[in-house]
C-alpha cells in the first residue's frame, strides 16, 4: 500500500489522539456529557479540543487529495511526499496548539493547507 494511504489512516486517527490529551488534561472528564464537558474547558485541555476539531475539519481534504491524485496517476512518490509534509505538519500544529503558540501554529495549518493543494495539482502540472 502506498504511503499517502498510511498517511490517510493516521489523518483518521490524530483527532483521537487530540481528544484524548483534551480529557486528560481537564479536571473531572463527564463521560455523560463528553461535548458540553469539553465545552467548558479552558487552556490546554480546550486548545487540544480545538485541535481535535481542526483536525476532524481537515481530513476530508486531505483524503481527498491523495485519492485524487492517485486517481488521476499522477507520480506515486511525489503523492507520497506530499502526504507525509501533511502529517508531519499536522502533528507540528497539534503541540503548538496545545503549547499555545499560535504563530508557529498558523504556520504548520499552512504547509499542511498546501501540501494538500498541491497533492490536487499534482496531476495538472506532473505527467
Amino acid at each position: 500500500m502506498p504511503i499517502a494511504f498510511w498517511c490517510v489512516l493516521l489523518a483518521g486517527i490524530l483527532p483521537l489522539a487530540t481528544v484524548a490529551i483534551a480529557k486528560a488534561s481537564g479536571p473531572g472528564y463527564d463521560n455523560h456529557d463528553p461535548r458540553g464537558w469539553l465545552e467548558q474547558q479552558s487552556g490546554r485541555a480546550r486548545r487540544a479540543d480545538m485541535a481535535h476539531r481542526n483536525h476532524f475539519e481537515a481530513f476530508p481534504f486531505f483524503a481527498a487529495a491523495v485519492l485524487a491524485a492517485s486517481h488521476l496517476q499522477a507520480p506515486q512518490a511525489r503523492i507520497d511526499e506530499l502526504a507525509v509534509v501533511f502529517i508531519v505538519a499536522r502533528l507540528l500544529y497539534t503541540v503548538c496548539y496545545v503549547t499555545d503558540r499560535a504563530t508557529l501554529r498558523t504556520l504548520c495549518w499552512t504547509i499542511g493547507y498546501l501540501s494538500v493543494v498541491g497533492m490536487f495539482l499534482l496531476p495538472v502540472f506532473v505527467h
